[in-house]
């Protein structure tokens, strides 16, 4: 059975985001912002189905998606691109493979214990961040 997602969870750590950021291509401005937020994740899952918001004080972003499901993503207040994002489970850990003009694009979700593992992927970067369960 795959692993609950449900839930709020805070960051606690963000390691190379701005690596990550640079090879996304957004601009220096938006990155000094990006990297004083300290974003929250609300996570509602419905078997395979899932809404994951990012809350932040700058900008919010929602993607919506069920497992197995190609979907176009318009990635508004990111980077503002646009890509074909698809999800599926690997054992417990969800995997977003994002394709459109950037190189091996997505993400890697999965649960530690009471942490949320994060694990960005643009071209050469990887990104990693830990968020804690909200109580």
């Amino acid at each position: 059975m795959p692993a609950d997602y449900s839930g709020t969870w805070d960051i606690v750590s963000n390691e190379n985001f701005e690596g990550y950021m640079v090879a996304m291509g957004i601009d220096f401005a938006t990155r000094m912002i990006a990297k004083m937020l300290k974003p929250q994740k609300v996570i509602e899952q419905d078997g395979d189905s899932f809404t994951i918001r990012t809350l932040t004080t700058f900008r919010n972003y929602t993607c919506s998606f069920k497992i197995g499901e190609e979907y176009e993503e318009v990635t508004k207040g990111l980077d503002n691109r646009i890509c074909q994002s698809v999800v599926n489970w690997e054992d417990s850990k969800l995997v977003c493979v994002q394709r459109g003009e950037k190189k091996n694009r997505g993400w890697t979700h999965w649960i530690e214990g009471d942490e949320l593992h994060l694990e960005l992927r643009c071209e050469d970067q990887v990104c990693k961040q830990i968020y804690k369960k909200s109580s």
